[in-house]
This record gives structure tokens, sequence and C-alpha cells, in this order.
């Protein structure tokens, strides 16, 4: 057995200084050392030994692995400098050229308005509040006043999933779960950005698109307090001379509810082919929190009122750099979305 090892060890250590590449050092490495390798082939007949010669072959076995191991790794070493070597005498690099210059990226248009909304109702007062996508029929429907077959549901084509669960339609859902943790506390105001899905597909609408909504609680809030908000928020958003318009609307959470126009961002107002010469562009909903949204999530619509608005971050975006598709916004078009950086 020892004269085996021996032979085998000297066969082996000249396969590895005839390997001309590393491809061939891998295989001969399979050959002598692998599970099926000619090492291992002859280390099973150790069980026919004595036990007086075990330890003794044993110990040999692994002087020899250890001798192979090394040679391997040096050739390893040799062959990677030549391969290296190789690669320089071919490779012809001219220092003289310029260099590749580096692109830089930026911020999709959608995250920019985004943030842009965030930092003027955080510099409010306001905290971010975030929940699941996808939500239960209570919390998506029943608890904003939107009971089963309510003729309202039909305002938000809906992805149902398995058991009985939905992607939610709106990001309201969260303002119920926060009311739930927080009642009776005060003040409660919260924004409440994130994903939110609806069946509609076209340039103007997206299966998938982004909102930001919000609340605020307390004693004594009025409509102007929510007149007041909106108004600022339109101002800071497009520009100083930005007017409102509040309009009487529906929506079950709401009440009384509105909807709420800026100036025309293209024409100022006067009248043009985007606001279809009214001088004005919807931008969001709002309205008063309904008291049955109050009562189901713990607070006394006797003691305390609040409003409530939501916006679509797409649409806001839209308005505020002239984009007449909302589809390109999803495209990743490095054409469309350089000219944002």
């Amino acid at each position: 057995m020892r004269e085996k090892l021996q032979e085998l060890c000297h066969e082996a250590l000249q396969a590895l200084d005839a390997a001309g590449s590393l491809e061939d050092l891998n295989e001969t490495r399979i050959k002598y050392l692998g599970k099926k390798g000619a090492l291992t082939q002859v280390l099973r007949g150790m069980g026919k030994l004595s036990a007086e010669e075990r330890p003794r072959i044993g110990q040999a076995a692994n002087e020899i692995r250890s001798a192979i191991e090394e040679r391997l790794a040096a050739r390893t070493d040799e062959l990677k400098v030549a391969v290296q070597e190789q690669r320089l005498r071919r490779e012809v690099i001219d220092v003289t050229l310029p260099g590749t210059p580096v692109q830089w990226g930026g911020k999709h248009p959608l995250t920019r308005v985004r943030e842009n909304i965030q930092d003027i109702f955080l510099g409010l007062g306001y905290v971010i509040a975030e929940g699941p996508e996808v939500e239960t029929d209570y919390y998506n429907f029943e608890a904003l006043n939107l009971p089963q077959d309510h003729p309202a549901r039909d305002m938000q084509d809906t992805f149902f999933v398995s058991g009985g669960n939905l992607l939610r339609t709106h990001t309201s859902p969260v303002q119920v779960r926060f009311m739930e943790k927080t009642a009776p506390e005060l003040p409660v105001k919260i924004i409440v950005p994130g994903k939110v899905y609806r069946r509609d597909d076209d340039a103007t609408h997206s299966p998938m698109f982004h909102q930001v909504e919000g609340l605020a609680i307390d004693r004594r809030i009025t409509f102007s307090d929510l007149k007041g908000t909106l108004d600022l928020f339109a101002r800071e958003m497009f520009s100083p001379d930005t007017r409102t318009r509040f309009r009487p609307s529906y929506f079950p959470f709401t009440e009384p509810s509105v909807e709420v126009d800026i100036s025309c961002v293209m024409c100022r107002g006067k009248g043009c082919r985007v606001c279809s010469h009214t001088g004005w562009l919807e931008i969001l909903g709002a309205g008063m929190v309904h008291p049955r949204v109050l009562e189901v999530s713990g607070y006394d619509s006797e003691e305390v009122t609040g409003f409530a608005f939501g916006m679509g971050v797409e649409r806001i975006a839209m308005l505020k750099y002239g984009i007449d598709d909302m589809r390109l916004l999803f495209e990743n078009d490095l054409r469309f979305l350089q000219q944002f950086r």
C-alpha cells in the first residue's frame, strides 16, 4: 500500500508540472483528489489492512495529499501569472485616449414629487404613516363607510386576491389603522404615501399608481383649516401665484366633500387646451372626516373633528412637469428620465 501511494504521488506531481492551463490543472485535481480520484480509491482499501498498519498508511496518505495540494496551489499561481502576462501582451492600451465618461443618475420624477409633497407637510408638523398594500375588505371599504354592496364601491375597480383580501385601492386604510392605535389621543396629523392598485390603464391611468393622503384630527378643526392647508400646499408645490378652487363632490368617508382645483399651470388661469379653456385643473379630493369613520376608529364625533385629503403623485407630477401621458413615467426610457436630472 505504501509503495502504491508513493507511485501515485510521483505520478500526480508529474501531471501537475505538465499541466499547461488552469483547465488542465482542474482536471488533474479531480483525477487524483476528487471523490472518485485515484488517491480516494487507494484509501478505500485500508479496510483490509491490519490495525498496526492503518495509522502508518493513514499518515503517509495525508502527507501525500498535502504534497499534491501544495504543488497544485503553486502551479495555479504560476499559470495565473502566465495568463495575465499573455493578456497584457495581446492588449494594447492607448493611454492618450479620453476616459469613458461616467453617467450620473438622478431621481425619478415620481420620487422627486413624492419627496416634495412629504417635505411640505412635514414642515407643517405632519408625520409619515405606512401600512400593508394587501388589505382586508374591512379596512379598505367597511371602516371607511363603504359597507357591502354599497354602490360607491363601483368607483374603485378592485384587484381581489385569495382569502377575501384585495390590493388596496387607496391609502385611506392606513388612516383607519392609525386612528385605531392612537384613539383617543389628540392631535392626529399624518400623511400616508404609498402604492395603490385599480383596474385602470390608459394615457392618464395606471393599474398601479402612487397616492399621498393626509389626515388631521383635533378639537375645533373646521373646513377653513382644510382650505388653508391645501391652499398653502398648492402654492408651495407649484408657484406662489397659484390659486385654488373648491367644488362640492362626494366621497363616502368625508362629509362635506370637495374636489380641489388649481389655476392652470400652463396658462395661469387664462384658459387653454390643457385646462379645456376653463383656467382650472383638478388635483385632489378632500373633505371633513365623516362622523361614522371617526366613531368606528374610536373617536367621539361629538368631541373631535378632522379633515382628510388624497392626491395622486402621478397627477401632480404630470401637472408640475407638463407630462401628457402617464405611461411615460413607467416605461423607463432614459431619453425621458434624463430630462429630470
